[in-house]
């Protein structure tokens, strides 16, 4: 077996190779120095944890576990020292080097991918477990659905005793986590005017944990999101310990809600537009509560928040804005086009589809995203990215007119052609796959609009 290096010196080794990362310009030392001290030492990510005086919470979800980590920092920033991911970097390596950076910190803030849960939560022992949502996504890499749910009842039965799991309780694989655990608040969304009783062609979650069964949907919110019951053995959505309730929905801008707990309802105005925003909202509530949070102190937190790093983001490019809405996988992509749609849509959209490893390899998901809506209102369409051809298809199987669509592969010539036709005082629409995202935040960033991501998150 090879001699552990004392953790000192490995954090001393990983550290210099972040700063030789940073000053080398080759990226953000978010992940480099995570990586050499898992090698250097396996055991260094729970022994620095271990060190942080109020313990870690991890958010893991298929989507939104940016923006929800990043609110829980909002609501807690104000009296507690984090250590929080905030640039993303969501595998073990960034959770390390999260920790590496952690001086001073209280409380370790770590928003993990999904696949690395039960590695990261095992090595973590977080104090409290956040779990978003389970939507298909990039099966090439995480597998089917059932696969990930099964990682993380692992994950979960693995959590120390003390520890809370906050749930998402309109989800049937996450909500079914609940029961696992005595220490459990389950969040949801309780308002039909926002629902349906039919699910989109596109949800993921349709039958029975236990039994197989199609669920029966009272209201469905978000893909497969919301009021639940199967007819055959009546396992449902869990009761609710967090609600969102009268929620109203304030175009591109904003959307206001009652935040109802045991103690009453707490109106709460949210500066993101979009039901999938009221779900991280509930998320982050929850969380924050668990972790001491007053209720003041989450309103007042989510109230101010800004939009996470690439999720409904607005850049400044002299008198134009570029808004940038990540779209990944078929529930992500379809609650965006529904958000634009019902803020008034805009005249041209520049969508980029790449297929690196970090986008998932099979692309062909995009056949089940709900273009349609946009594409009706629409005058123009730049399809971009290394697969831009198949997305170019994609439109013209919508009906969208081939000559209204324009392939332009190299992202910088497409962001080009795109703020080409957007008049002054105009906002250009971004619908980016996420390394298509840092790609043209890096375009951004060498242009002098936007600082370096690990400087702006």
């Amino acid at each position: 077996m090879r001699p552990r290096l004392p953790l000192a010196a490995g954090v001393v080794a990983a550290r210099t190779a972040g700063r030789l990362s940073r000053l080398a310009g080759t990226g953000g030392g978010t992940t480099l120095p995570g990586k050499l001290l898992n090698i250097l030492d396996p055991t260094a990510v729970g022994r620095l944890a271990a060190r942080l005086p109020r313990g870690s919470a991890i958010v893991s979800a298929t989507n939104g576990k940016t923006t929800t980590a990043a609110m829980v920092a909002e609501i807690l920033g104000p009296r507690l020292r984090l250590a929080h991911n905030s640039a993303g970097a969501n595998l073990l390596s960034g959770v390390a080097s999260t920790l590496l950076s952690a001086d001073g910190a209280e409380l370790g803030l770590f928003e993990v991918d999904e696949a690395a849960l039960p590695d990261v939560a095992g090595r973590v022992a977080p104090r409290a477990l956040c779990l978003g949502n389970l939507f298909r996504d990039q099966l090439d890499r995480y597998g089917e659905l059932e696969l990930v749910a099964e990682r993380w009842r692992g994950a979960v039965r693995d959590l120390d005793s003390a520890a809370v799991l906050v749930a998402n309780g309109d989800d049937p694989q996450v909500g079914d986590l609940a029961h696992e655990r005595d220490a459990a608040v389950v969040f949801g969304v309780d308002d039909p005017r926002h629902g349906s009783s039919g699910l989109q062609h596109a949800a993921d979650s349709k039958w029975c944990v236990r039994c197989g069964t199609p669920y029966d949907y009272a209201s469905a919110y978000v893909g497969h999101l919301g009021d639940y019951r199967c007819p055959a053995c009546g396992h449902g959505r869990p009761r609710l310990d967090l609600v969102a309730q009268e929620i109203e929905l304030h175009g591109l801008e904003a959307v206001s809600f009652d935040l109802v707990d045991a103690e009453g309802a707490l109106r709460v105005r949210l500066p993101l537009p979009g039901l999938y925003n009221v779900y991280n909202a509930l998320a982050a509530a929850a969380l924050a509560g668990v972790l001491g949070a007053s209720r003041e102190e989450i309103r007042s937190g989510l109230e101010r928040f800004s939009a996470a790093f690439g999720r409904f983001e607005r850049i400044p490019v002299g008198d134009r804005t570029v808004l940038m809405l990540l779209i990944k996988n078929p529930a992500g992509a379809n609650e965006a086009v529904r958000t634009l749609v019902a803020g008034g849509s805009p005249r041209l959209a520049v969508i980029a589809l790449n297929d690196a490893i970090a986008d998932g390899r099979d692309v062909s998901w995009i056949w089940d995203v709900d273009f349609e809506p946009l594409l009706e209102r629409v005058e123009r369409v730049v399809a971009t990215g290394d697969r831009a051809a198949e997305l170019a298809l994609r439109c013209k199987y919508a009906g969208f007119p081939v000559d209204q669509i324009e392939v332009v592969p190299a992202l910088g010539d497409a962001l080009d052609r795109g703020l080409e036709l957007t008049t002054s005082g105009e906002e250009l629409v971004v619908l980016p796959t996420y390394t298509a995202m840092l790609a043209l935040q890096r375009i951004l960033t060498e242009r002098g609009h936007a600082k370096p991501y690990w400087e702006r998150s």
